[in-house]
């Protein structure tokens, strides 16, 4: 089984929002902050199974304002509006690269179909795909 491209450099960007990430196939992604966060694996954001996706609006002006290692395979961001549930495996943000531009316009279909937008929070968006037990 041939071995998953690792990292070999991680930098936030602060001033430009953009975590850029570096693998040792010479991959090399600048993934927006914003993208991360509506990106989430966390159940909060994924909910429990297909279809249950919760749409997250508002989320243009995330920042992130910490980033821990889990082991040695992902990384567990602290975004600026309280979500820090998300694990990002390698694999995981390695098929964000990879897979930017489709997810990205997926992303601003889905907000265009609800009548949301990136820069106000739907009221209400969150909590109905809440399910109570995720703190």
């Amino acid at each position: 089984m041939p071995k998953s491209p690792q990292p070999i450099a991680l930098t936030l960007h602060q001033a430009s929002r953009a975590l850029e990430i570096s693998f040792d196939d010479g991959a090399n992604f600048r993934l927006p902050f914003e993208y991360l966060r509506v990106s989430s694996p966390s159940a909060e954001v994924q909910g429990h199974g297909p279809g249950q996706e919760v749409l997250q609006t508002g989320k243009r002006e995330v920042g992130i304002t910490a980033i821990g290692a889990v082991g040695h395979y992902a990384v567990q961001p602290s975004f600026s509006d309280g979500h820090d549930t998300g694990i990002f495996s390698w694999d995981y943000l390695y098929r964000l690269g990879t897979e930017f531009e489709p997810r990205w316009q997926r992303y601003l279909q889905r907000l265009e179909a609800a009548g949301a937008n990136r820069d106000t929070a739907t009221p209400g968006a969150a909590a109905a795909g809440a399910c109570g037990h995720h703190h």
